[in-house]
């Protein structure tokens, strides 16, 4: 597989491994999310199973999410493609780092990017904005949600990097 382009020391196992051009080379049936999100937490290329959450303009859930243990898992957040507020931050992405999560694919705005870049967790979003999000305790979590083209199933694994998010029905063997 291609390198990522980091010294062979400051690179983990799991994210040398992951590479998407490559694993989608060799496994054509992975699911390809349309090209809109931008990387930016601090662990550039991440995998999981998946679990969701389904909300909109209302990071409740979001915030209970990440407080659970992670072991591994991307939490793929349906925010509905807002613009107008951010569902994650520096402190949620702490929690869901601390926690274990591998990854956050959010569907929708972060903030504190300068934070997230620090932060040993997958992190891409469509965008950035300043402004916080309500708390209402409004959304689900664990339902199938469509976005950027594909739906994406709770126990499905999600594959990230520079170059792009894959799903796949199971965990793919990576060389």
């Amino acid at each position: 597989m291609a390198s990522s382009g980091l010294p062979q020391q400051a690179r983990s196992p799991a994210v040398a491994q992951i590479v998407t051009p490559d694993i989608c080379d060799t496994h054509p049936e992975v699911r390809v999310l349309d090209p809109l999100f931008i990387n930016v937490g601090g662990r550039e290329a991440f995998c999981g199973p998946i679990h969701t959450v389904k909300c909109f303009e209302d990071n409740s859930l979001v915030k209970q999410a990440v407080a659970e243990p992670g072991d591994g898992a991307v939490l793929v957040v349906d925010a509905g493609g807002s613009q107008r507020c951010a569902m994650l931050g520096d402190m949620l992405a702490e929690q869901a780092a601390a926690n274990g999560w591998s990854g956050v694919v959010m569907y929708g705005c972060v903030r504190d990017i300068d934070a997230l870049a620090e932060i040993d967790l997958g992190v891409q979003a469509l965008g950035v904005h300043p402004r916080k999000s309500e708390k209402h305790g409004e959304g689900r979590r664990d339902v199938p949600v469509t976005l950027a083209g594909t739906t994406l199933t709770p126990g499905e694994w999600l594959y990230a990097d520079n170059n792009g998010i894959l799903v796949a029905d199971r965990r793919l063997p990576l060389e």
